[in-house]
């Protein structure tokens, strides 16, 4: 092997890693490899990669020295300790200007961390999101990059070669932002992620309780669906889904046990909106339904305890499926307009300049999320990008004016039938909050201050302005300090 040939270098065999690099070497980049378990390195280059100019390497030295200068390495290793290990591995071994890259799904924090710590080394650091699952790796991720704008220049040409394309051609990549802002907008992509399939398992549960539809006949509704507004990965998949059968014939759906796993990017996304103090209530709803479908010896025993309501009719056909169709779009419009929320309180707060529209370019092909839907809010943003909330853009209010019957008649049956809507009914509520002038937290100031001497402000005084009432007679004329968390 020469000496400096490879174009990149990539750490981490494992499905996505090895995409990543077949997808690199189909648009003309070498590329050196290299896995701690170095037995993976020749399964690789005789199997997956034969007869490719992928290029195996034994040791982190003959990997780095595999590599051109400025030499570009990308870790596609367990997001946590490992990647540190992995960096204070190479570090020995690299030069200033060198670019270390990290695509697995970090938390934002340990980003910012890193690229900072290794700025004052002289090494460029990027952490990018990369969505698209295995088949994404392998013909067209979405990536989404952020960490040192000096070490953009120089991955830029691979990782929008090797991104999805949109139907103008235009990349699904581009920069994000410094520091954590890559991994954060792809920790909110997976948040929307985890929305998205609880809002789809909560339609299917409803047409399946509601109107008792078989396998087959969800697979023609979503496969229906697919072909309108709601086209987008997550649902084709699923009309894939209820089409198979098992060894004997049946739908395998119906075999598969409903307790659900996560590795933590739902989580985290609910996390930061508490810290943030944004209401991404949409999110924190599925992630707690998997929690709660966690639960299942708990819940196999209340079921035999707890008494539902007595099942109502069955309603008119035709008419709920399409109720059901339009909550569906109106609860994922909530979900993003929340998830866009979250980012707009976020770049303010790490001092970020996030290009909301090209988020949504960057979401529109590759990724899990990929829908026809996100055109649209890409649309929103170029018509205004000062928009506050998209639910203030034209296209969605007015879908939301126009749907919002349908959305709460499929919610009521919901309710009529015991069948649990976290995620419908949390995006409703917050839709009726958002569009409400006057929440009743006039009367939550009061509590507060009636037993603890918080303040209000007054509608007849200015903003800023804050009043004590001494509610009892009993009560001294000392207030607490006024803040927000």
């Amino acid at each position: 092997m020469e000496r400096e040939s490879c174009d990149i270098g990539l750490i981490g065999l494992a499905v996505m890693g090895q995409n990543l690099v077949l997808n690199m070497n189909d648009h003309g980049y070498r590329v050196a490899v290299f896995n701690r378990t170095v037995s993976k390195v020749d399964e690789f280059i005789h199997n997956e990669a034969a007869g490719t100019r992928v290029v195996g390497t034994h040791s982190i030295e003959e990997f780095v020295q595999a590599l051109k200068r400025p030499r570009r390495a990308m870790l596609m290793v367990k997001a946590g300790d490992t990647v540190d290990q992995m960096i204070n591995t190479l570090l020995p071994h690299l030069e200033k200007g060198d670019i270390l890259i990290d695509g697995g799904n970090s938390h934002y924090p340990d980003t910012t961390r890193r690229t900072k710590a290794l700025r004052e080394k002289g090494i460029l650091f990027i952490g990018t999101g990369v969505s698209g699952g295995e088949e994404g790796a392998r013909f067209g991720p979405s990536i989404m990059p952020g960490g040192d704008p000096a070490a953009w220049p120089h991955v830029k040409e691979i990782f929008q070669a090797i991104a999805a394309k949109v139907e103008d051609g235009s990349p699904c990549c581009d920069w994000v932002g410094e520091d954590g802002a890559g991994h954060y907008v792809k920790m909110v992509h997976n948040g929307i992620e985890y929305g998205d399939m609880q809002l789809i398992c909560e339609a299917y549960h409803l047409l399946q309780e509601g109107l008792g539809l078989s396998a087959d006949e969800l697979q023609e509704v979503f496969a229906d669906w697919n072909r309108g507004e709601l086209d987008s990965f997550l649902i084709e998949i699923t009309a894939e889904i209820f089409k198979k059968k098992d060894d004997e014939g049946a739908p395998l759906i119906e075999k598969i046990l409903d307790t659900a796993g996560q590795k933590g990017t739902g989580k985290w996304t609910g996390i930061s909106a508490l810290e943030l103090g944004t209401p991404v209530t949409l999110i924190g709803e599925a992630v707690f339904a998997r929690c709660l479908s966690a639960l299942k010896d708990e819940r196999v025993k209340a079921s035999a305890v707890l008494t539902g309501p007595k099942r109502p009719a069955a309603p008119d056909r035709a008419t709920f499926i399409e109720d059901v169709r339009r909550a569906l779009y109106c609860s994922k419009v909530i979900s993003y307009a929340q998830g866009y929320m979250l980012l707009r309180e976020a770049a303010k707060d790490q001092k970020w300049n996030l290009n909301f529209g090209g988020i949504a370019l960057m979401w529109r092909g590759g990724c899990i999320i990929r829908s026809r839907f996100l055109g649209k809010i890409k649309e929103a943003y170029d018509k205004n990008p000062q928009l506050t909330n998209l639910l203030m853009d034209d296209f969605f209010s007015k879908l939301l004016n126009d749907y919002q019957a349908s959305w709460r008649r499929a919610i009521i049956q919901a309710i009529e039938s015991g069948v649990p809507t976290p995620a419908f009914s949390t995006a409703l509520s917050f839709y009726d909050g958002y569009r409400t002038a006057r929440l009743p937290a006039n009367l939550l100031q009061a509590q507060r201050d009636f037993f603890g001497a918080h303040t209000y402000e007054r509608v007849d005084k200015p903003r800023g302005e804050f009043f004590h009432t001494n509610w009892t007679g009993r009560g001294g004329r000392v207030a607490s300090g006024t803040y927000n968390v």
